[in-house]
């Protein structure tokens, strides 16, 4: 019942006495105290206590084997409180001795050598080491999440009263708690009455199902109930519905509870949404991850924090901002600041580098100086202002690394550059103002002071010989030491190649050469680098990279090439900067001038669909040929736009539409427009025939696609459509060039590959059924700037040199998907400006949904493909027939699936 501290605490040593000298040279006790300085000072008051009330032998065996034992253990022991103790039968026991001692201790008291052990709950969970009596010294323990002292949990509890008795030795055991008057019922009740273990978890659903969004394993409202059916929380709802708020008679009408799970995953997802973690679609119940959700489940922050953080950055903070935001972290909500403490954090406050603005009652204040004098080495007095520090910074690194990812992927490059700072500060525990040689072991202090106070640039002491090292802080015997760590800290040089892809693009093909000494017990086996391309003013980052330079190519050269946007007026120049994820100080920069930077001319605006009547199929003019096209009644609006260019004219033609536009309903127009000349042919009776079936071919069209499973499906539905419907011969191509000659005379419609085209039309000159080829269709031309971009080119180019030479000239068709440059690969192909038709991705007959997936990690080309299988296994009714329908861009870290 005492209250003031220091009075309890002297009480309980009391009783704590007491008791063990009931049990003196009886029975081993084993005594449980809830801090590691604990341990020693209560066994150092028993000992001493024994000593002056004259019961030290008491404590001690009667053989003198069992003293000698302990005398002799006693003098090898690394630990100075054991080797006082260890002689009278006392010893202490917890994790922050080391692993001999402890195995000594264990060992001894095991055998019976030691009467008296006074140990941490560590024991008690981590080795079986029982006694006959077991006293537990308090029941209240610091909780620095709350702020406050809190009751031992029931689990802990038991578990060290677990060890009371000793199983083949005693028949009983004994179990003594020392705690306050107001618990005791409770302690009763605990152990005359089984309490049941309630679930914990309804509190922190939100961001547990933020977790598992993030790894995929519930993508909706549904998969969420299905997720926390799997739960203990769950088990104990059907068992205790009043207690986790269950309404009143649910569990009658719905006995699985599936409208309360529904109700708690749906107010779970609300915050979520609410806190920009996830996109919750209530309609359908979706739910999609964000940036920020991944930030918060890969960092294990909670939605609350995010929120803060979210809420707070701004892109022209500071230092001193970026500190007090990170005090704001919810992880700190129960974080007091207490009398006895102020006098203590005045005088941090004056010691600390940054400024703290905060008035000292403020928390927010008091962890601010507990992170910087964790970063700083400074030295605490008070027990719970340590047991606060350590809490602070056992949650520093992830916090700070949390805000270091939310500037990264807004592209803050200041912001981001001063976060990255910080948390390498938090790891190292040192200012980024201080020497960069202290991340170096083995250095002493004053050297590291001298070198300190030296104005000089660190790039400088790569360029000092040992010597002169020695000589600059006038330790002479330092200097090859010195000039080792020097060299062996992380150093890169770069050069950079710019390419212009468009206007507004900029393709950069960077070059690494690391330049410093690999030492494994350093550097590990990677060095880890974050590369990051700034904009002119330093404000905006332009594109980041996470880059690892391994140890087995730590000599050779690398090269990375990426993309960077750029506007108008062109800058004079961007910075690209390659930053250490690990050394404090390890930068290199590289300027890339733009000043004598060419551009490519603005390429003109795609063709503008035009609001056209939608041409019937009787505006072919032919019964045979409206006989192909009796199912769809009219073209769309782009056959109809382009109709007059490939059916009313012999002009050379290049169409880029989007893919299921109906291009190849636009390359059969051309196709027809040549039939229908030999069917004026056969009308006049120059070959003795009126079908098309009627001895040889008067016209030959050659079809080209770069894949030979585009090749294959065109040659079936083409002798399917035009064979039988018009009766004319349609044949593919072999690859053998006698076979293939004779195949290209003897049918209208051949179709072929590029190689194939190529091997054939070699020799033009000598081959007169190639000279009478009257129309060349390209299909895929948006593949010229691919890996078959070079037989592409070569074959049109050849097309095109073959009709300029010959009496009848070839007419050229291509096809593509939407191009930037359509203008230029028009006027190559002989088309002019009336029949080069470029329109824009969007114009498609049936409506496009894009679904976009970033995929910002390592190993891109492995998780891209199940990424890819997971978004087609839920586009309701998927067949496999989406070749065409999908098409996937890869990018550098990133995926764009267009489905």
């Amino acid at each position: 019942t005492v209250k003031k501290p220091l009075q309890r605490f002297q009480l309980m040593n009391e009783i704590c006495y007491n008791k063990v000298l009931d049990c003196a040279g009886k029975h081993q006790v084993l005594i449980f105290v809830h801090s590691r300085k604990e341990t020693a000072k209560t066994a150092l008051y028993l000992k001493q206590t024994a000593l002056d009330n004259d019961h030290l032998a008491k404590f001690m065996r009667d053989d003198s084997a069992s003293r000698e034992i302990l005398q002799t253990e006693a003098e090898a022991a690394k630990t100075s409180e054991l080797r006082d103790l260890l002689p009278f039968g006392f010893a202490i026991h917890h994790a922050g001795m080391s692993r001999v001692d402890r195995t000594l201790v264990e060992d001894l008291f095991a055998d019976g050598h030691i009467q008296v052990l006074v140990s941490t709950a560590t024991l008690a969970w981590g080795v079986n080491l029982p006694a006959h009596s077991v006293i537990i010294k308090g029941t209240q323990v610091y909780n620095p999440v709350k702020g406050a002292w809190d009751e031992l949990s029931p689990q802990d509890m038991m578990q060290m009263m677990g060890r009371a008795g000793r199983p083949q030795f005693d028949t009983f055991g004994e179990g003594i708690i020392i705690t306050g008057h107001t618990e005791l019922q409770f302690y009763l009740s605990l152990f005359n009455v089984q309490l049941p273990i309630e679930s914990q978890f309804i509190g922190t659903i939100p961001d547990n199902l933020n977790a598992e969004i993030v790894l995929g394993t519930v993508q909706n409202l549904k998969d969420a109930a299905a997720w926390l059916g799997y739960t203990y929380l769950y088990v104990r709802m059907l068992r205790s519905p009043q207690l986790y708020g269950v309404p009143l008679g649910a569990v009658e009408g719905d006995p699985l509870l599936q409208q309360h799970r529904l109700d708690l995953a749906h107010s779970a997802a609300l915050l979520l949404d609410k806190n920009n973690l996830i996109r919750y679609d209530r309609r359908t119940g979706n739910f999609q991850v964000t940036d920020l959700g991944r930030i918060a489940s890969h960092y294990y922050i909670t939605y609350t924090t995010l929120a803060a953080f979210n809420n707070h950055l701004k892109p022209t903070m500071g230092d001193i901002e970026l500190l007090r935001l990170f005090s704001l972290a919810d992880e700190f909500k129960f974080m007091i600041v207490r009398e006895e403490e102020k006098l203590e954090l005045a005088k941090l406050i004056d010691r600390v580098p940054v400024p703290v603005k905060e008035s000292l009652d403020e928390p927010t204040a008091k962890i601010n100086v507990l992170l910087q004098a964790y970063i700083s080495n400074l030295k605490l007095e008070g027990l719970a202002l340590s047991s606060d520090m350590v809490y602070v910074t056992q949650s520093a690194g992830r916090l700070m690394r949390c805000l270091f990812e939310i500037c990264l992927k807004r592209g803050w490059a200041a912001l981001t550059d001063k976060a990255l700072n910080l948390c390498k500060e938090v790891n190292h525990r040192m200012w980024s103002s201080q020497s960069p040689l202290r991340q170096f072991k083995g250095l002493p202090t004053e050297l590291l002071t001298r070198l300190e106070k030296k104005d000089l640039a660190w790039e400088r002491y790569y360029d000092l010989k040992p010597s002169e090292l020695g000589d600059l802080i006038r330790m002479p015997k330092y200097g090859k030491a010195l000039h080792k760590f020097v060299h062996q800290f992380p150093r890169l040089e770069l050069a950079a190649h710019v390419q212009p892809l468009t206007r507004s693009l900029l393709r950069i093909d960077l070059s690494i050469t690391p330049d410093f000494a690999w030492d494994d017990k350093v550097h590990g086996s990677v060095e880890p680098f974050w590369l990051l391309v700034e904009d002119a003013d330093g404000e905006v980052l332009l594109y980041h990279q996470y880059w690892l330079l391994r140890k087995a190519l730590s000599e050779e050269e690398h090269s990375l090439s990426f993309t960077v946007p750029v506007g108008e007026p062109l800058p004079p120049q961007y910075f690209v900067r390659m930053v250490s994820d690990r050394w404090i100080g390890c930068e290199s920069i590289l300027p890339v001038s733009f000043r004598q930077l060419i551009l490519p001319e603005k390429y003109p605006p795609p063709t503008e669909l035009l609001d056209l009547q939608p041409l019937p199929v009787s505006a072919l003019r032919n019964k045979a040929f409206e006989a192909l096209y009796k199912d769809i009644g009219v073209f769309n609006p782009i056959q109809t736009q382009v109709f007059t260019s490939l059916y009313n004219s012999d002009d050379n033609c290049f169409v880029c539409a989007p893919t299921g536009s109906g291009k190849t309903i636009c390359a059969e127009f051309a196709l027809l427009r040549l039939l229908a000349k030999e069917q004026q042919q056969r009308a006049a009776g120059e070959d003795g025939g009126s079908s098309f079936a009627d001895g040889k071919p008067l016209v030959h069209a050659v079809y080209v696609a770069p894949l030979e499973a585009l090749v294959a499906e065109k040659y079936v539905e083409w002798k399917e459509k035009l064979g039988k419907g018009l009766g004319i011969k349609v044949a593919k191509l072999t690859g053998d060039s006698t076979t293939d000659v004779r195949l290209l005379s003897d049918n209208h419609l051949v179709l072929a590959s590029p190689q194939q085209w190529d091997m054939l039309s070699r020799r033009w000159k000598q081959r007169k059924a190639v000279q009478a080829v009257g129309l060349f269709i390209m299909d895929e031309m948006q593949l010229l700037g691919g890996q078959q971009g070079p037989v592409i080119e070569v074959i049109c180019s050849r097309m095109r040199y073959m009709g300029s030479q010959l009496p009848n000239p070839t007419r050229l068709v291509a096809f593509s998907h939407s191009l930037a440059n359509a203008k230029d690969v028009g006027e190559w192909l002989g088309a002019g400006g009336h029949s080069t038709f470029n329109f824009a991705p969007g114009v498609r007959p049936v409506p496009l949904e894009i679904h976009m997936h970033g995929l910002d990690i390592h190993n891109f080309e492995a998780r891209m493909q199940v990424g890819l299988a997971r978004v087609l296994c839920n586009i309701p009714d998927f067949q496999v027939v989406f070749a065409d329908m999908c098409w996937v861009l890869k990018c550098t870290g990133s995926c764009v699936m267009l489905q």
